[in-house]
Protein backbone atom coordinates (compact mmCIF):
# COMPACT_ATOMS: atom_id res chain seq x y z
CA UNK A 1 0.00 0.00 0.00
CA UNK A 2 1.04 3.65 -0.69
CA UNK A 3 1.16 3.70 3.10
CA UNK A 4 2.65 1.60 6.17
CA UNK A 5 2.13 3.60 8.99
CA UNK A 6 0.11 2.93 11.53
CA UNK A 7 -2.69 5.04 12.37
CA UNK A 8 -2.82 5.97 16.60
CA UNK A 9 -5.68 6.55 18.37
CA UNK A 10 -7.12 9.70 17.32
CA UNK A 11 -8.44 13.02 19.23
CA UNK A 12 -11.78 13.33 17.34
CA UNK A 13 -14.08 15.87 19.09
CA UNK A 14 -17.04 14.54 16.69
CA UNK A 15 -18.58 11.23 16.31
CA UNK A 16 -21.63 9.54 15.19
CA UNK A 17 -23.22 5.85 15.16
CA UNK A 18 -26.10 4.38 13.89
CA UNK A 19 -25.95 0.62 12.72
CA UNK A 20 -23.66 -0.38 10.40
CA UNK A 21 -20.51 2.43 9.13
CA UNK A 22 -19.99 1.25 5.78
CA UNK A 23 -23.60 3.45 4.99
CA UNK A 24 -23.18 5.82 7.30
CA UNK A 25 -19.87 7.21 6.20
CA UNK A 26 -20.89 8.00 2.51
CA UNK A 27 -24.01 9.96 4.70
CA UNK A 28 -21.14 12.33 6.50
CA UNK A 29 -19.00 12.20 2.87
CA UNK A 30 -22.35 14.12 1.11
CA UNK A 31 -22.94 15.83 4.22
CA UNK A 32 -19.40 17.21 4.17
CA UNK A 33 -19.22 18.24 -0.22
CA UNK A 34 -22.52 20.05 1.17
CA UNK A 35 -19.97 22.14 3.07
CA UNK A 36 -17.54 22.98 0.47
CA UNK A 37 -15.13 20.32 1.16
CA UNK A 38 -13.73 18.55 -1.59
CA UNK A 39 -12.46 14.70 -1.64
CA UNK A 40 -9.12 16.31 -0.35
CA UNK A 41 -9.93 17.94 2.32
CA UNK A 42 -13.01 15.46 3.57
CA UNK A 43 -12.78 14.03 7.16
CA UNK A 44 -14.78 11.19 7.73
CA UNK A 45 -13.17 8.24 9.16
CA UNK A 46 -15.10 4.79 10.50
CA UNK A 47 -14.06 3.43 13.61
CA UNK A 48 -14.55 2.12 16.85
CA UNK A 49 -15.74 4.55 20.34
CA UNK A 50 -18.27 4.52 22.98
CA UNK A 51 -16.45 1.65 25.22
CA UNK A 52 -16.50 2.33 29.00
CA UNK A 53 -12.72 0.89 29.05
CA UNK A 54 -10.33 2.14 27.26
CA UNK A 55 -7.76 0.20 25.79
CA UNK A 56 -4.02 -0.03 26.23
CA UNK A 57 -1.84 2.16 24.15
CA UNK A 58 0.39 -0.71 22.62
CA UNK A 59 -3.60 -2.65 21.44
CA UNK A 60 -5.64 -1.62 18.59
CA UNK A 61 -9.22 -1.94 18.70
CA UNK A 62 -10.28 -4.19 16.13
CA UNK A 63 -13.31 -5.69 13.91
CA UNK A 64 -14.38 -9.47 14.72
CA UNK A 65 -10.97 -10.81 13.17
CA UNK A 66 -8.74 -9.54 15.68
CA UNK A 67 -7.35 -11.20 18.58
CA UNK A 68 -10.22 -11.73 21.49
CA UNK A 69 -8.88 -8.71 23.64
CA UNK A 70 -8.96 -5.90 20.37
CA UNK A 71 -12.51 -6.92 19.58
CA UNK A 72 -14.53 -3.81 19.53
CA UNK A 73 -17.70 -4.91 20.80
CA UNK A 74 -16.50 -6.90 23.24
CA UNK A 75 -14.86 -3.65 24.44
CA UNK A 76 -18.21 -2.31 24.57
CA UNK A 77 -17.69 -0.40 21.52
CA UNK A 78 -19.80 0.66 18.83
CA UNK A 79 -19.47 1.65 15.05
CA UNK A 80 -19.42 4.99 14.72
CA UNK A 81 -18.17 7.72 12.02
CA UNK A 82 -15.74 10.47 12.84
CA UNK A 83 -15.86 13.80 11.51
CA UNK A 84 -14.74 17.63 11.79
CA UNK A 85 -17.08 20.29 12.28
CA UNK A 86 -15.35 23.83 12.72
CA UNK A 87 -18.21 26.12 14.31
CA UNK A 88 -21.85 25.23 14.63
CA UNK A 89 -23.02 25.84 11.75
CA UNK A 90 -21.08 23.15 10.19
CA UNK A 91 -21.90 21.02 13.00
CA UNK A 92 -25.79 21.74 12.34
CA UNK A 93 -25.11 20.16 8.88
CA UNK A 94 -23.55 17.15 9.89
CA UNK A 95 -26.42 16.61 12.57
CA UNK A 96 -28.96 16.93 10.31
CA UNK A 97 -27.77 14.59 8.28
CA UNK A 98 -27.12 12.10 11.29
CA UNK A 99 -30.82 12.61 11.92
CA UNK A 100 -32.11 12.62 8.20
CA UNK A 101 -30.48 8.78 8.30
CA UNK A 102 -33.21 7.34 10.19
CA UNK A 103 -36.67 5.97 9.24
CA UNK A 104 -39.96 6.59 11.31
CA UNK A 105 -42.09 3.46 12.41
CA UNK A 106 -45.76 4.27 13.36
CA UNK A 107 -45.96 3.76 17.01
CA UNK A 108 -42.42 3.32 17.83
CA UNK A 109 -40.47 6.12 17.19
CA UNK A 110 -37.19 6.80 14.42
CA UNK A 111 -35.40 3.37 13.67
CA UNK A 112 -32.16 3.27 11.65
CA UNK A 113 -32.05 1.78 8.30
CA UNK A 114 -30.64 -1.24 9.15
CA UNK A 115 -32.19 -3.04 12.17
CA UNK A 116 -31.04 -6.43 11.35
CA UNK A 117 -27.39 -5.50 13.02
CA UNK A 118 -28.81 -5.21 16.64
CA UNK A 119 -26.82 -5.43 19.67
CA UNK A 120 -24.75 -2.89 21.68
CA UNK A 121 -22.29 -2.59 18.79
CA UNK A 122 -25.14 -1.06 16.46
CA UNK A 123 -26.56 1.14 18.92
CA UNK A 124 -27.15 4.82 18.28
CA UNK A 125 -24.66 7.65 19.55
CA UNK A 126 -23.23 11.15 19.01
CA UNK A 127 -20.33 12.43 20.97
CA UNK A 128 -19.00 15.70 21.63
CA UNK A 129 -16.60 17.66 23.83
CA UNK A 130 -18.44 17.92 27.26
CA UNK A 131 -21.33 15.35 26.36
CA UNK A 132 -24.52 17.16 26.79
CA UNK A 133 -22.74 19.95 28.95
CA UNK A 134 -21.18 20.92 26.36
CA UNK A 135 -22.28 24.33 24.82
CA UNK A 136 -22.30 22.97 21.33
CA UNK A 137 -25.25 20.09 22.85
CA UNK A 138 -27.90 22.68 21.76
CA UNK A 139 -27.24 22.19 18.39
CA UNK A 140 -27.70 18.58 18.91
CA UNK A 141 -31.16 18.93 20.24
CA UNK A 142 -32.21 21.94 17.33
CA UNK A 143 -31.17 19.41 14.62
CA UNK A 144 -33.56 16.41 16.96
CA UNK A 145 -36.60 17.40 14.80
CA UNK A 146 -38.28 13.60 15.62
CA UNK A 147 -37.64 14.44 19.03
CA UNK A 148 -35.85 11.12 19.39
CA UNK A 149 -34.52 10.28 23.16
CA UNK A 150 -31.74 12.16 23.80
CA UNK A 151 -29.64 9.83 27.02
CA UNK A 152 -26.55 10.64 28.43
CA UNK A 153 -24.04 7.83 28.17
CA UNK A 154 -21.39 6.92 30.29
CA UNK A 155 -19.89 4.04 28.04
CA UNK A 156 -21.26 1.04 27.33
CA UNK A 157 -19.34 -2.20 29.71
CA UNK A 158 -19.88 -5.62 28.48
CA UNK A 159 -20.54 -7.40 32.21
CA UNK A 160 -19.62 -10.86 32.48
CA UNK A 161 -22.47 -12.63 31.58
CA UNK A 162 -21.94 -10.63 28.48
CA UNK A 163 -24.75 -8.17 28.90
CA UNK A 164 -24.17 -4.90 27.55
CA UNK A 165 -24.58 -1.84 30.14
CA UNK A 166 -25.62 0.27 26.96
CA UNK A 167 -27.38 -0.92 24.34
CA UNK A 168 -29.47 -0.55 21.10
CA UNK A 169 -32.43 1.08 21.97
CA UNK A 170 -35.16 2.49 19.15
CA UNK A 171 -35.68 6.00 19.15
CA UNK A 172 -32.65 6.87 21.68
CA UNK A 173 -29.35 8.50 21.03
CA UNK A 174 -26.97 8.13 23.84
CA UNK A 175 -24.45 11.18 24.25
CA UNK A 176 -21.05 10.51 24.79
CA UNK A 177 -18.33 13.11 26.35
CA UNK A 178 -15.68 12.63 23.77
CA UNK A 179 -12.94 14.07 25.97
CA UNK A 180 -13.53 10.95 27.80
CA UNK A 181 -14.19 8.10 25.63
CA UNK A 182 -12.14 8.27 22.80
CA UNK A 183 -12.34 7.15 18.55
CA UNK A 184 -10.32 4.26 17.25
CA UNK A 185 -10.18 4.47 13.86
CA UNK A 186 -11.23 1.30 12.22
CA UNK A 187 -9.17 -0.92 9.45
CA UNK A 188 -8.38 0.38 6.02
CA UNK A 189 -10.65 -2.17 4.45
CA UNK A 190 -14.09 -0.84 6.31
CA UNK A 191 -12.90 2.51 5.13
CA UNK A 192 -15.25 4.33 1.87
CA UNK A 193 -16.65 0.95 1.35
CA UNK A 194 -20.05 -0.15 -0.24
CA UNK A 195 -22.90 0.42 1.96
CA UNK A 196 -24.76 -2.85 3.49
CA UNK A 197 -26.45 -4.83 0.56
CA UNK A 198 -25.69 -1.79 -2.33
CA UNK A 199 -22.80 0.04 -3.92
CA UNK A 200 -21.57 3.19 -4.14
CA UNK A 201 -19.17 4.50 -7.42
CA UNK A 202 -15.56 3.42 -7.62
CA UNK A 203 -15.08 7.12 -7.19
CA UNK A 204 -16.15 6.65 -3.89
CA UNK A 205 -14.82 3.53 -2.86
CA UNK A 206 -11.43 3.74 -4.83
CA UNK A 207 -10.73 7.25 -5.71
CA UNK A 208 -11.57 8.62 -2.09
CA UNK A 209 -10.37 5.72 -0.26
CA UNK A 210 -6.97 5.87 -2.38
CA UNK A 211 -6.83 9.89 -1.85
CA UNK A 212 -7.51 9.71 1.61
CA UNK A 213 -4.78 7.06 2.72
CA UNK A 214 -2.06 8.85 -0.10
CA UNK A 215 -3.00 12.09 2.86
CA UNK A 216 -3.06 9.78 5.81
CA UNK A 217 -6.58 10.14 7.03
CA UNK A 218 -6.54 6.67 7.12
CA UNK A 219 -3.77 4.15 7.41
CA UNK A 220 -3.24 0.88 9.05
CA UNK A 221 -4.29 -0.01 12.66
CA UNK A 222 -2.05 -3.35 12.93
CA UNK A 223 -5.78 -5.31 13.14
CA UNK A 224 -6.35 -7.68 10.28
CA UNK A 225 -7.45 -6.78 7.17
CA UNK A 226 -10.70 -8.64 5.87
CA UNK A 227 -9.38 -9.83 2.20
CA UNK A 228 -13.04 -10.11 0.42
CA UNK A 229 -12.68 -9.46 -3.63
CA UNK A 230 -12.76 -5.67 -3.80
CA UNK A 231 -10.61 -4.43 -0.74
CA UNK A 232 -7.76 -6.84 -2.37
CA UNK A 233 -8.65 -5.01 -5.79
CA UNK A 234 -8.01 -2.29 -4.70
CA UNK A 235 -4.60 -2.92 -2.45
CA UNK A 236 -3.49 -4.30 -5.99
CA UNK A 237 -4.42 -1.04 -7.41
CA UNK A 238 -2.19 0.63 -4.80
CA UNK A 239 0.76 -1.52 -4.37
Amino acid sequence: MASEARAAPASRAYYFGNGCFWGRQHTFYEAERALGRTDDTITSVVGYAGGAVKQAEDKPVCYYYGAADTVYERLGHCEVVAVEARDERELRTLADAYFGSFQKIPGLGMQRVDPQDSGPGYRNCIALPGGMSSPMFKVIEEANVHNMKLVRGEGNLMKSDRKPTETDVINQVWIYDSDVLPFYPAEVYHQFHDGLGYKFPQEYTRGVKANALERGLIAPTGCPEMRERSFADFVSAMT
